[in-house]
Formats: structure tokens, sequence, C-alpha cells
């Protein structure tokens, strides 16, 4: 038998593709609608763990509520008002709508994917997800053209995503990438969950978690208040999480980790990722269970860059080209 393959199941009606690696017992599985990740499985001494905190069943999936493994794209996160102003000309994501103006975690994540292709082989599986239907005309305020690729592999080193964002219009467009993964460990309950991100500074926001203006955004985390100071992994406590943590140092491979870890040590799971700034929010305010799983959100930039002078040159996608952000998982139990 080979240690992995690439099969089939169905959440409802939704079809999955599940990747599994037989010789540690890791099961993947991921929706085509919104490229989601619903379950990440691994067996403990109790029997098959879900790691994942995704949607528990095909209503929930087909709604996307708390964007629980969201593929953020062409942004992530929120636009403020839904507003921006691109080469000149302003754009509004809301026309018309005056109230509750919450644009959120982009476009994708109840969209349809298909499939582009799929590989197993000796050290590895993958399955890559296409979507086609970021296009003018078609969201409001977003008058661009943006392929999006998603490629999970699973290895033994655990579940790698590669995000690919193509520029198929013919003028330059605003976009970046985010994901937004939820994890649960099997023993104690958030406040005795330990943390650990490895950055140089916070990003300071306004009342409504909009990043504050150009530098005043950064702050050391030397100067800020301790409870959210996790450069030192330690449990997590009482405290209220909501933020996402830039400059983050990269360890000799190359990648920059933040890492959630079960009190008794069963189960360790680290995202990681190469560049960007990386967002911690320990689920006070979702609707379904608070506070019983954490996020670890890997992002190229700030929320709110359409809206930033400092990350223009980033979010600037030219006609024709393509950028890629790659992010993963590691687990150890």
């Amino acid at each position: 038998m080979n240690r992995f393959s690439i099969t089939r199941a169905f959440m409802g009606g939704f079809p999955l593709v599940v990747l599994t690696d037989h010789e540690r017992g890791l099961v993947l599985r991921v929706a085509e609608r919104g490229a989601t990740v619903v379950g990440i499985e691994v067996p403990l001494a109790g029997g098959a763990f879900q790691v994942a905190d995704g949607f528990h069943d095909e209503a929930e999936l087909a709604a996307g509520k708390s964007a629980r493994f969201a593929i953020m794209a062409p942004f992530a996160n929120r636009i403020v008002d839904g507003r921006y102003r691109f080469d000149g000309v302003e754009h509004d994501m809301q026309p018309g709508v005056t109230a509750d103006r919450g644009v959120r975690h982009g476009f994708l994540r109840t969209a349809d994917f298909t499939i582009a292709d799929e590989f197993v082989g000796e050290d590895r599986v993958s399955v890559a997800f296409f979507n086609g239907s970021i296009r003018p005309g078609v969201y409001p305020g977003y008058p661009f053209a943006i392929d999006t690729t998603i490629r999970f592999t699973l290895d033994a080193d655990g579940i790698t995503l590669q995000a690919v964002l193509r520029n198929v219009g013919d003028e330059d467009a605003p976009c970046f990438f985010g994901w937004h993964p939820y994890f649960r460990m099997p023993n104690g309950q958030v406040d005795e969950w330990l943390l650990q991100v490895d950055a140089a500074s916070l990003v300071r926001t306004d009342a409504g978690t909009i990043p504050l203006p150009g530098k005043a955004a950064f702050a050391s985390l030397d100067e800020v208040d301790p409870s959210l100071d996790f450069r030192a992994m330690h449990a997590i406590g009482a405290t209220r999480v909501d933020n996402a943590y830039a400059n983050l140092q990269r360890e000799a491979d190359g990648r920059a980790r933040m890492r959630l870890r079960d009190p008794q040590g069963a189960l360790e799971v680290r995202v990681w990722q190469t560049d960007g700034v990386g967002l911690v929010f320990t689920g006070d305010t979702v609707p379904r269970e608070p506070r019983t799983s954490v996020a670890m959100e890997p992002m190229e930039t700030l929320t709110n860059a359409f809206n930033r002078d400092d990350s223009a040159d980033l979010v600037r996608l030219a006609s024709g080209a393509e950028r890629s952000f790659t992010c993963g998982i590691e687990l150890t139990w």
C-alpha cells in the first residue's frame, strides 16, 4: 500500500477531496466549496482527533459563517467601510448600503472551485483547486479579473498551502491573500492552551480592529500589554486575542511559526509562513461555541491593505502577472 492516497467523499451535497498519510494517520479533507478545509484528523490515544474546528455540516459550509478555514482573496479580513481608492478611482463594495458595511474575508469562501490537477507520489500527495469567478461586474466595487489557484500538499512534514493569484484582466489590480484556519486541542480549555508567536511587533488597531495608519500601526512587543506578548510560549489565560503580529521571526529553515500546544503535551500545531503577518483570534465573538478554538491566520499583509500607502506596492498586481503565497501546518502528537 502506498503511504499517500487521494480519495473522494461528500459533506451533504458538497464534494470533498481527502488526502491521507497512512503512515502517520493524518487525514486532510478539503471541500470544493471555497477550497475549504473541513477536517484535519490525527490519531490520538482515544481514536481519531479532529484538529480542525471547521464547518460541521452542509448547512454551515454553505453559509460560510465565521470564515472557518476560509480562503481569503482578493483581500484578507476587512476593507474599512468596503471602500477604497485604486489608481485614482473610488470603489465601493456595498453601493447603496449605509449601515453594517461589513465587507469581510474576500469573495471566495462560498464560491465553488474546480479541481485543476492532482498528484500521488511516494513522498507526497497534492491537489490544486481553481476558481475564475472574480471578474468585472460580478462583485460590486471590484472591477478586476483574478484567477485563484489553491494547492494543498500533504507530505511527511505536514500540510502546505500554496495560493497563486493571477491578474487576467487588462489593467493592474489590487489583491492579496490570507487564510483563516481554526484549531482545537484535545485537552483543557482555551485559557489553558499554550501559544507562541515569535514576532517583533504587535499591530495596533482602532476600536473597529482596523490597523492604525502608517507607522503608528506597529508597536514593539516590549511596549504593549504583556498579556499579548507571546514571544515565549505561555498559557493564553483569560486574554481575548484578536491581533496581528508583524516582523515575524524566521527560524533556520526560513519559516516563521505560530504555535498552539495542548497543556498536556498531547498535540502541537504550528502554522508557518515565510513572509507577511500572522493574526491570532481566540474566537470570543464567533456565533457557534465561542472560545473553543483558536484561529492562527497567515496573511500577505495587513487588514485594510487596499487603503494603506505602505501596502500599495505589495497589493498591486500587473496585468498578466501572478503572485504566490505559501504557508502551512505542521503537527506533532
